[in-house]
Order: C-alpha cells, then sequence, then structure tokens
C-alpha cells in the first residue's frame, strides 16, 4: 500500500513538472465527475496556460491539489479588489469546487479521446454548459447497473 502511494506521489509530481516546463500532458481520465463531457477511461490532453492566457467559464481547466488533479469545468471567476477566484465544478457533481487562484491551474483541456473513437477537439465541442440535474441522474444510473450486472 506504502509503495502504491509513493508511485502516486511520483506520477503526480512528474505531471505537474512536465507541464510546468510547458509540455502537454496525457492523462487517463477517472471517475464519473466530467460525464459525458469525459467519461470513465478517456484519454483527456492537458496544455500548460500561458501567462497571458484568458480563461473562459465553460471550458475544462486542470488545477492542483495534494492528491494530484482536479480536471473539471470552469464554472465562473470571482473577482475581488485585486483577487482573482476560479470556481470549477464537475459536469455531474452536486455542487462547485472550492475557490482556486491563478497558481493552482496547472492547464487546460485541449482534447479528449473517447473508449469509443469519439474524438473532442478545443473550441465549442469542450466549452459547454452542462445539464448538472441530468447529468447526476445519468450517472446516478449509470453506476447501479454497473453494480448489478458485474454481481
Amino acid at each position: 500500500m506504502n509503495k502504491d502511494r509513493n508511485n502516486h506521489i511520483v506520477i503526480k509530481n512528474i505531471g505537474f513538472s512536465l507541464l510546468a516546463e510547458g509540455k502537454t500532458l496525457k492523462v487517463r481520465a477517472d471517475g464519473y465527475s466530467m460525464y459525458p463531457s469525459v467519461k470513465p477511461g478517456a484519454v483527456i490532453f492537458i496544455e500548460p496556460l500561458a501567462p497571458e492566457t484568458n480563461l473562459v467559464p465553460g471550458e475544462i481547466i486542470a488545477w492542483k491539489r495534494e492528491s494530484g488533479f482536479v480536471v473539471h469545468r470552469l464554472f465562473r471567476i470571482l473577482k475581488t479588489n485585486d483577487n482573482i477566484s476560479y470556481i470549477t465544478r464537475g459536469d455531474s457533481c452536486a455542487s462547485e469546487d472550492p475557490p482556486v487562484n491563478r497558481e493552482l491551474i496547472a492547464g487546460k483541456v485541449v482534447r479528449v479521446e473517447n473508449g469509443s473513437g469519439i474524438i473532442k477537439t478545443s473550441g465549442k465541442e469542450l466549452v459547454s454548459k452542462p445539464y448538472y440535474v441530468y447529468n447526476r441522474l445519468a450517472v446516478w444510473v449509470l453506476v447501479r447497473l454497473r453494480r448489478i450486472l458485474t454481481k
């Protein structure tokens, strides 16, 4: 167990370093938080942000936390005095994530390759306004069906 945790930490740090060096990161998605835009097992491409990049609500971004990356959609941008905070939310999540500042944003998703061969690239295909309630309901049904079918 400790070996798995150490491997995870090393991989996480390599990912952070590659993005900091300007490299695009290719990562396999895990979980249903971005369903149906990003399905479990999809391959996502995270491109580092240039300092002058303006983020737009609706884009999918990756931000850093202790356990690794969070890849969620930019929900809104809060501007108070000289401080700017970014609020993200998974497409099928019940609530928003805590605010993050620009330094924690590792990059943005520029390409998604789903297991079924569907490829979404930057632009209208990735920037959208999700239907949160519908997405949560769809995930709930999918998870229950998967549990029934794997018994």
